[in-house]
């Protein structure tokens, strides 16, 4: 039984204010929890130690939106996979599109971060998606198992890797997949990581989320397809009452 996972990214948004969403959130959960999934957010860098302390107590996960693959050294306004430990994250995204667009990161680059994580003792959330013209020309399986092969380091196990499936034409549209293309994505990678680590069992256990344009409209819709073990969720995690509403999808559903 894979336990769900809702992840909320809030990219380049949010200052000191925005910690009451966190304050929010917390005190929703513990007024009506959701046993039922894991729910972790990833606010930018600049908020990490104050989100620490908000969320002590809480059931929330605190993650982090990139790192560097290395511990330390001479790179000016980069950050470490262990300053991110030493400030309160579990998880770090990497691989994400704008960090592949927007930066020009390789998968060996997406690859060397989530090792890095790993060296920390964090866990890394890989993501993999195709573009709207990539989908167009029909190659989004081609485009995935490449990233996937490239981005998945070998170490990589259900104990310290999410997989983040995110069509990057989605991504911030309002436009998403139907739940058939959804199921066949992530049936696909779940075939796929287990023949990548050697074994259909280590395939089986990795969690698998589903991003792009998930809101509380869709969210019972995309969450409950097949393969499918929650979300890596964008704008609608920036709000307390529509990430809550996200996760409370699983509520009484019970996990797997």
């Amino acid at each position: 039984m894979r336990r769900p996972l809702v992840a909320g990214n809030w990219k380049m948004n949010g200052l000191g204010a925005s910690l009451a969403e966190l304050r929010a959130l917390k005190d929703r959960l513990a007024q009506s929890p959701v046993p039922e999934a894991d729910g972790m957010v990833c606010p930018p860098a600049t908020l990490l130690a104050q989100a620490r302390y908000m969320l002590s107590g809480s059931t929330i996960i605190l993650g982090a939106q990139d790192c560097h693959p290395l511990p330390s050294g001479a790179h000016t306004g980069d950050i470490s996979a262990e300053m991110l430990a030493d400030a309160g994250a579990a998880a770090i995204i990497v691989g994400h599109s704008e960090r592949r667009s927007d930066h020009g990161e390789t998968d060996a680059l997406v690859n060397a971060k989530a090792s890095a994580a790993y060296r920390a003792g964090l866990t890394a959330i890989i993501c993999v998606g195709e573009s709207e013209q990539q989908r167009r020309d029909g190659s989004t399986l081609e485009i995935v198992r490449r990233q996937l092969q490239g981005s998945l380091p070998q170490e990589a196990r259900a104990a310290n890797t999410v997989i983040a499936y995110e069509p990057v034409w989605a991504i911030g549209s309002g436009l998403t997949p139907t739940p058939a293309d959804v199921a066949e994505v992530h049936g696909f990678i779940r075939g796929e990581l287990g023949r990548l680590l050697g074994q259909a069992e280590a395939g089986a256990a990795l969690r698998l989320l589903y991003g792009g344009s998930v809101k509380p409209a869709n969210a019972s819709e995309l969450l409950f397809v097949p393969d499918v073990d929650g979300a890596l969720v964008g704008g609608a995690s920036l709000k307390a009452s529509d990430f809550y509403a996200i996760l409370s999808a699983y509520a009484g559903r019970g996990a797997g």
